[in-house]
C-alpha cells in the first residue's frame, strides 16, 4: 500500500520520531530534511518558501500566522507510541487532499485529526 498520492511535501522538525519519517519515506511520501539546530523561525521560512507541511511536536508552531508558515501538523500523540503515530498519520494522508493543508493547522490525535485555519496577520 502506497501513501504517495499527489500529496504535499513534508518537513519534519528535529523533535519528531525518526521511525515515522522512515516509514513514510518507504511509502513514497516526499519528506524534506533540514539540518538540526535550526530556529523555529528558519523552519517556518523553509515551510513557507517551499510549500512544505511542517510536522512537529512543538506547540510553539501553532502560534505562527499564515504569512509566516505554509502549514503545520502538530503531533498530539506521544512519540513512544510509534504504531499509533504511523497509523494516525497514514489515516491523515488517506483522508485529505493537498489543498487541505495550505494555511492550516492540523492537530493529529490517535484515531482522529482536526483541521483549523492558521491565524491571519
Amino acid at each position: 500500500m502506497s501513501l504517495s498520492t499527489s500529496h504535499s511535501k513534508f518537513l519534519f522538525d528535529e523533535n519528531t520520531d525518526k521511525r515515522l519519517e522512515k516509514f513514510l519515506k518507504q511509502q513514497g511520501v516526499d519528506i524534506i530534511s533540514k539540518p538540526k539546530g535550526l530556529s523555529n523561525g528558519k523552519l517556518a521560512e523553509f515551510s513557507k518558501a517551499d510549500k512544505l507541511v511542517l510536522v512537529t511536536n512543538d506547540e510553539d508552531f501553532t502560534g505562527f500566522i499564515k504569512d509566516k508558515i505554509y502549514s503545520v501538523v502538530w503531533l498530539k500523540i506521544p512519540q513512544r507510541k510509534i504504531e499509533s503515530l504511523i497509523k494516525s498519520f497514514s489515516k491523515l494522508l488517506k483522508e485529505t487532499k493537498p489543498e487541505d493543508f495550505e494555511g492550516n493547522l492540523i492537530k493529529l490525535y490517535e484515531e482522529r485529526f482536526e483541521i483549523s485555519s492558521l491565524a491571519e496577520a
